[in-house]
């Protein structure tokens, strides 16, 4: 097992890592797609990363499970899905191609899709599903 600095939400049955440093919108990101989009809460700031299977496995560190810190207003509690399968990493870059290639990240010897997006932009959340769909 290792232990990453990232968010993770459940959309459906796709895991998707949202990576970042502190203040990139990893957390606002993942409440917009819990609220507006029926993504669930797996872990947020940092996740448990298990390799199992041949399947990479989120899941979050008890003492943080089912919390979700919300600038400006503080930590909130939300209901937490235990784990999901990885399938997706998302990477706040400091520029973003236009077209890009198809990129791959890789944790534990594992290969899994990356896209990179600005958190904050509105259609952020659109863009991560579509790149769900695209990867399903």
């Amino acid at each position: 097992m290792i232990n990453i600095h990232a968010t993770c939400i459940a959309l459906g049955s796709k895991g998707i890592l949202l990576t970042g440093s502190s203040g990139s919108g990893k957390s606002d990101l993942a409440l917009r797609m819990i609220k507006g989009q029926g993504a669930v809460l797996v872990a947020d700031d940092r996740t448990d990363i298990i390799f199992e299977k041949n399947k990479l496995i989120a899941c979050c560190p008890a003492e943080i499970k089912g919390l979700l810190e919300v600038r400006g207003i503080g930590i909130i509690k939300l209901p937490p899905q235990e784990k999901t399968e990885v399938s997706l990493l998302v990477e706040n870059p400091a520029a973003i191609e236009r077209l890009p290639q198809s990129e791959t990240a890789e944790l534990c010897g594992v290969k899994i899709k990356k896209i990179k997006l600005y958190p904050f932009e509105m259609s952020a959340v659109y863009k991560l599903k579509l790149a769900c769909d695209e990867n399903s």
